[in-house]
């Protein structure tokens, strides 16, 4: 706010209100974005349907199409991409992942993040963010899994919501628009064009709709990305379910973009709610709008609105009042912010097994560092930057540039030399030498990887480049073995009993070298989380049959007949058993489970207590929790208490759900108390199960069971209320 404003008063005009009062502050964004619409042509407000026209005013043909001059004072707006950073862009900071991002379960992390990412948004001349990204973690083989924050509704939309708030609020002088993609139920990469994602409607409503709801809630985004699929046989960006759930139910009042290409008509999309198509105009071009405006199938009411909602959204976010600058040339990318990416790498990387190999010691030794995504030099066409960041396309370069990274080779080396270590290298391609450099070696750092990203799924969750191989012969040749896993996704591990410690490092970006050696080293105890399950086998996921993926075709094989052009039926046949209540409900013991993750510190749950309160005049049902969490060990760490809740079995759950989690960080002997109110209205619907037949949540009565613990399998708290 302008000082003159903070004050009372009210600052001067500026000369050009007469020409443009849609630039008048004291005005407020809806009243802004009225004045410019009524002052607007038809032919001007259809410019704001569309990314190009919208975005760049002082142009007037787009291709082939043309459009009227725009109004003055409107503001030249540029897109990235961009769910793990400024993406294809050189000069900026590469961070981690989102799902390592989900795995620090870490709020004011992921904002002070995503703030920063914004900041070299803005100084590289771009204003909107797409992203975050949320799924709800159907197949871990999805290509996209990286992308998002885990397979839990209400952590991803916790931490989407507080991705948002860092990229919206996070630099008030350099104002960034978020975009939340992909709604909703895009939940794989084969025939995300012309597939249908069936679902009934309490699955949807819960275990689809949900994360989304928690993020409008907690982050209030300016804009949300309609899918590419279809739900239930209509596509998502003409879909009902824009304004009947995501504007109506889930209380969304920014702007809906399309997905690339993911528009398939103009009449139905506008009238379900799309307001802009993403890139260049194909369906919402002036002709084809006049033509749908002459035929009766959309009326100037319908434009008008969304215009309204785009204008509304630029002015609200800043865009109006603060000129986009030029891109800077350089690196953007500052000391605070590689701070921040390797403190996410540190948070996010999880360790899976330990048995007392880590932390290392800091005497001298002979240290072999192996695999290829471990250095700067390419092995058959594979090195460190390779796993870096996710990949756009398979054969294609990766997401973020990552021009600045720093190798765990150079970060083990760095650290050896203080102490007095050697280091020995071996490159990986040979299994059987690899096992010859690790029996010399006082301890094997052995690193595996696979590739993911969009417009594929993984065929499988073993290791590229033979790296089960790898690690399976060194571990064998070597009895101090230490295995970091550079995925997307989860990670089968065939040659699991021949390693002391498993990390979990995810694609962790430029600064994975440094962290990594500190978490190696002990100097940063590990305190990440699984946001996901690792099955022990792809056949234990719920997804076990061709129609449930990867789809069928009509005549009842995955393969299309031939000459025809159809939409692959995905049935969501398993409902709401998916990711960790799954495994419960089927009594499948995974690999590790969901909210999984050890420390070089133990620590102890104790105290839990729960007191049912009931709001007098609305009947509102909230549960107060309180528990303890004491660092019983030798080293300080941090620790992320988590409660799931079991809703009365007439509820017709599977297994129990995440209902809180909060960190804390404490020293040795240390004991805090956490408190964390369940409240049946929050935007989780924790008590509640969705009624298809009302069309409403609801809270069943009887037992409810709340367990607290690390993990969703280590629970020794445990206490039931019971709800009237």
């Amino acid at each position: 706010m302008p000082a003159a404003e903070a004050q009372g008063t009210v600052p001067a005009p500026a000369p050009y209100l007469a020409e443009c009062p849609w630039m008048d502050t004291s005005k407020s964004p809806d009243e802004r974005a009225r004045v410019l619409l009524d002052a607007s042509s038809l032919g001007q407000k259809y410019r704001w349907l569309v990314e190009q026209p919208a975005n760049d005013p002082t142009t007037t043909a787009f291709g082939t199409v043309q459009y009227e001059a725009q109004l003055p004072c409107t503001p030249r707006v540029v897109y990235t991409d961009g769910p793990d950073g400024v993406r294809f862009t050189e000069g900026v900071t590469a961070f981690p992942a989102p799902i390592a991002l989900g795995a620090t379960w870490n709020r004011d992390l992921v904002f002070d993040k995503s703030a920063a990412q914004a900041a070299e948004a803005f100084d590289k001349g771009k204003n909107v963010v797409l992203g975050p990204g949320i799924a709800s973690g159907r197949i871990p083989l999805s290509g996209r899994t990286a992308e998002y924050f885990g397979e839990d509704s209400l952590l991803s939309g916790t931490l989407a919501g507080a991705a948002i708030r860092g990229i919206e609020e996070g630099n008030p002088d350099k104002p960034v628009l978020s975009n939340v993609k992909h709604y909703v139920a895009n939940e794989q990469e084969v025939s995300r064009n012309a597939s249908s994602s069936n679902i009934d409607e309490r699955t949807l409503r819960q275990a689809y709709d949900l994360p989304f709801e928690i993020t409008i809630a907690e982050g209030e985004p300016e804009s949300i990305m309609c899918s590419y699929n279809q739900i239930n046989g209509v596509y998502a960006c003409e879909n009902p379910l824009l304004k009947d759930t995501l504007r109506d139910k889930l209380g969304f009042d920014g702007y809906v973009m399309s997905d690339f290409g993911a528009v398939h008509s103009t009449a139905p999309s506008l009238k379900a709610g799309l307001d802009q198509e993403l890139n260049r105009p194909i369906y919402y071009t002036p002709t084809l709008l006049n033509q749908a405006l002459a035929k009766g199938e959309i009326t100037e009411d319908h434009v008008d609105d969304a215009a309204f909602n785009v204008v509304r959204s630029y002015i609200r976010g800043g865009l109006f009042d603060t000129p986009l600058p030029a891109a800077a040339p350089g690196s953007v990318s500052t000391t605070a912010h590689k701070d921040l990416a390797r403190q996410a790498v540190e948070e996010g990387t999880v360790l899976l097994k330990n048995d007392g190999i880590l932390p290392l010691s800091s005497t001298p030794k002979t240290i072999a560092v192996i695999g290829p995504t471990a250095s700067k030099t390419p092995t058959n066409g594979v090195s460190a930057k390779d796993a870096c960041s996710m990949s756009w396309r398979f054969g294609s370069p990766n997401t973020l540039t990552c021009e600045s990274i720093v190798t765990i080779e150079d970060a083990i080396r760095q650290r050896a030399a203080a102490e007095g270590s050697n280091v020995v290298f071996d490159n990986g391609s040979d299994p059987q030498r690899a096992a010859a450099v690790a029996a010399k070696a006082d301890v094997t750092i052995v690193v595996g990887y696979y590739k993911s990203g969009e417009f594929s799924d993984l065929p499988n969750l073993r290791l590229a480049g033979n790296g089960d191989a790898l690690i399976d012969a060194v571990g064998a040749a070597s009895p101090r073995t230490v295995a970091i896993l550079q995925t997307g996704s989860a990670v089968e591990m065939p040659w699991l009993g021949k390693t002391e410690a498993v990390l979990e490092s995810w694609y962790a970006g430029e600064q994975q070298g440094p962290a990594l050696a500190n978490l190696l080293w002990g100097d940063v105890n590990p305190s990440g989380k699984l946001p996901m399950t690792f099955p022990a086998s792809l056949a234990d996921t719920p997804t076990r049959t061709p129609a449930q993926y990867p789809g069928i075709y009509s005549n009842g094989s995955t393969t299309a007949p031939v000459g025809a052009s159809e939409i692959r039926q995905v049935n969501y046949t398993e409902g709401l058993a998916i990711g960790y209540k799954w495994y419960q409900s089927q009594g499948i013991k995974p690999l590790f489970g969901f909210g999984h993750g050890l420390s070089y510190t133990d620590f102890e749950y104790r105290n839990l207590r729960v007191k049912p309160m009931v709001d007098k005049k609305t009947g509102n049902t909230a549960l107060d929790v309180k528990f303890q969490i004491k660092n019983t060990g030798k080293t300080a760490g941090a620790e992320v208490g988590q409660v799931y809740l079991t809703l009365p079995s007439a509820a017709g759950e599977p297994g129990k759900r995440l209902v809180g989690f909060e960190k804390v960080t404490l020293k040795p002997n240390q004991t805090t108390q956490v408190h964390l109110v369940i409240d049946a209205t929050g935007s989780d619907h924790p008590l509640s199960i969705w009624d298809a037949d009302s069309d409403e949540w609801t809270t069943p009565t009887g037992e409810f069971t709340l367990e607290v613990g690390s993990s969703s399998q280590a629970l020794p708290l445990r206490s039931s209320v019971t709800v009237r």
